[in-house]
């Protein structure tokens, strides 16, 4: 099987079962989602849901939050994990975005990538999810569930898969993409067992075919 063949399969199969492609963080507004996404970091999605709405409560805007200090945020965000980081970056970001760009979450890369607490994979969130534009996310599961299935050539860094999703990947299924494939990490292709018996990608996963009897069960 060709690498192209393999992602025309899993796609494929995505589109036909996935039950959703959005994320599992809860927000109304791109300021509550830059706040989510930075604070989802090496924290469970629903570690943030509980954490955020009283957060977004008392700092609804960008410059709410910028007039405020790291010591009061971390009392906010004390249960998360890094909040002592954390704090400061969600700061720093409120005031960046007040100072720089108008209170307005910018919608490219590069500036995205200016504002604190924000690297590649928070930027490429942002642009995919409240932007509807062509980007891919690599966070732990994408990484994961990218080099088990053989979507990569067992890449060592996030952007080495990022570069070779993109290239294989449809622009107009990027975004979705970036969903089924941390769902399907998150449920299914899980760090310390994968669930391989109840996968639905079985027939064209590297993983599973040199791993098909202790994955039976």
């Amino acid at each position: 099987m060709t690498k192209r063949e393999r992602y025309r399969k899993v796609l494929e199969w995505f589109e036909e079962n996935a039950e959703s492609s959005e994320t599992e963080l809860h927000y109304e507004t791109n300021f509550q989602l830059l706040i989510a996404v930075i604070l989802s970091a090496q924290c469970t999605d629903k570690r943030v849901n509980l954490i955020t709405p009283p957060l977004f409560k008392d700092f609804p805007t960008p410059e709410v939050m910028a007039e405020t200090t790291p010591e009061v945020i971390f009392e906010y965000i004390k249960s998360c994990s890094y909040p002592n980081n954390k704090s400061k970056s969600l700061v720093g970001m409120a005031k960046k975005l007040v100072n720089d760009f108008n209170g307005t979450v910018p919608s490219d890369i590069d500036s995205l990538l200016t504002i604190p607490g924000v690297g590649r994979k928070t930027a490429n969130v942002i642009l995919a999810v409240a932007y509807d534009k062509p980007a891919m996310p690599v966070d732990t599961h994408v990484f994961r569930v990218s080099n088990r299935i053989g979507l990569t050539n067992n890449s060592k860094s996030p952007l080495e898969t990022e570069k070779e999703l993109v290239k294989y990947i449809p622009e107009n299924l990027l975004s979705k993409a970036h969903h089924w494939l941390i769902l399907h990490g998150r449920y299914i292709c899980i760090a310390r067992k994968p669930k391989c018996h109840e996968c639905g990608l079985k027939d064209w996963c590297k993983y599973y075919k040199l791993n098909p009897l202790s994955n039976s069960n």
